[in-house]
């Protein structure tokens, strides 16, 4: 069996797209998912699963949100090792006096192009520090994410979808998977 970590894109903001984490627990065990649980309001589940094709169970998911709530967010999965393999990369992780809540982790489903991660390590709009790898994106936003310029621009360069997380909830959905992978 699989452990994954899914997250909705775009769920619980701004009074749009409300999925109560109850319901969203409800529709991982509807979907046949096991042992779901939620963390925090933002649309985050984790959950073990026989299945192994990641594309398929996010299809899943996004179906049965739509059919019960009647809109279709976006589901990014990472499976445990995937997510481990995110914390191991960090490439801020040396670095003394980083504030996780303004680090963040941005995810994608498909990997990003060598040239766009090149574009994206390139942005300079602002003291924030963009790195790229294969499917994620680490920023650190020193001055905070309210202000900063450095969405828009990676906006206008990646033009698929992502989610992100700040490095507090990466851990903590980490730690949420380790205990329930018996590995």
């Amino acid at each position: 069996m699989l452990t994954i970590v899914a997250m909705l894109r775009g769920v619980n903001l701004g009074g749009h797209n409300l999925i109560r984490m109850e319901t969203l627990r409800a529709l991982c065990a509807a979907c046949k998912f096991e042992n779901a649980q939620t963390y925090l309001n933002s649309g985050n589940a984790i959950f073990r699963t026989k299945e192994k094709n990641l594309s398929a169970i996010g299809k899943r998911l996004e179906d049965a949100i739509e059919m019960e709530r009647g809109f279709r967010p976006a589901v990014i999965l990472r499976t445990t090792e995937e997510m481990h393999d995110v914390i191991a990369r960090n490439p801020f992780a040396k670095r003394k006096n980083l504030d996780p809540a303004k680090f963040a982790v941005l995810f994608f489903n498909t990997a990003l192009l060598p040239e766009t991660r090149r574009q994206l390590e390139a942005i300079n709009v602002g003291p924030e520090e963009i790195k790229a790898h294969d499917r994620e994106l680490y920023v650190y936003f020193p001055d905070g994410m309210g202000r900063s310029k450095a969405s828009a621009a990676i906006d206008r360069v990646v033009k698929k979808t992502a989610t992100g997380r700040n490095w507090n909830s990466v851990m903590n959905m980490m730690e949420i998977a380790e205990k329930m992978d018996p590995q």
